[in-house]
């Protein structure tokens, strides 16, 4: 079964880098979520792209584009992954928080925003810190200004994913680093609660980033979700 794969905000492979490592084995895509503005033009594009059937891995962003895929073209999608993300529409005051960002970036301030608003405090306290910091600011620089105010205004016009996730079928994974402030543990216990049959698997020592910050942890629960995904 092959696996797409969908980074999170002002992400690009690198942050899967890990599990396309781990799983050499099969197919594995990842589909860049940078081209649109909006959630439902994002997942459309991924599904021009994407093979005939497939299993579904989103982190943050990603994952939220994975439910507006699902929710385009389910009878596609033969098992879910939904890592470190939030089905629920954009909270007014987080929308009114991204304007101030955005133009900050308009004005070239990309990296500062970057630096000083966002990543550093996604990220659990570890040996390895730096480095994912250094690797998400390699990210962001190469994707570049416009993609964040893309980005920025998908999230903040995103449908609300919860009815979809009622009528999900497919094997299911919810997964969350313990440590991760953007996208709490409770946001994950919602949406296992809403699909039939999901498993939660909580990743210790990781915050928003557990592909990165605890890579073992991580591709062993995404091996036990494909074993799932290919044993139906």
């Amino acid at each position: 079964m092959p696996l797409v794969l969908l980074p999170g905000m002002m992400c690009d492979g690198r942050l899967f880098s890990p599990q396309i490592a781990a799983f050499s084995d099969r197919a594995v895509m990842v589909a860049p979520i940078s081209a649109a503005d909006t959630i439902t033009a994002l997942a459309a594009a991924i599904l021009r792209v994407a093979p005939p059937r497939f299993a579904l891995a989103g982190l943050s962003m990603g994952g939220i584009v994975a439910m507006e895929v699902m929710a385009q073209a389910p009878e596609r999608v033969a098992g879910l992954c939904l890592m470190d993300t939030n089905s629920k529409a954009e909270h007014p005051s987080v929308a009114e928080g991204r304007a101030p960002q955005m133009a900050r970036v308009r004005d070239g301030d990309l990296r500062a925003v970057m630096r000083d608003e966002m990543k550093p405090n996604y990220l659990a306290d570890g040996p390895n810190l730096g480095a994912i910091l250094d690797v998400c600011m390699a990210m962001a620089e190469a994707l570049g200004p416009d993609v964040f105010l893309r980005q920025s205004n998908a999230l903040m016009t995103r449908p609300d994913q919860q009815e979809v996730l009622c009528g999900v079928r497919v094997p299911t994974l919810v997964m969350c680093g313990r440590e991760d402030a953007l996208c709490p543990l409770h946001r994950h216990e919602l949406m296992h609660g809403l699909v039939e049959g999901a498993e939660l698997v909580v990743i210790e020592g990781a915050g928003h980033l557990p592909t990165l910050e605890q890579p073992e942890a991580t591709n062993g629960a995404l091996g036990a979700w494909l074993d799932r995904v290919e044993g139906i």
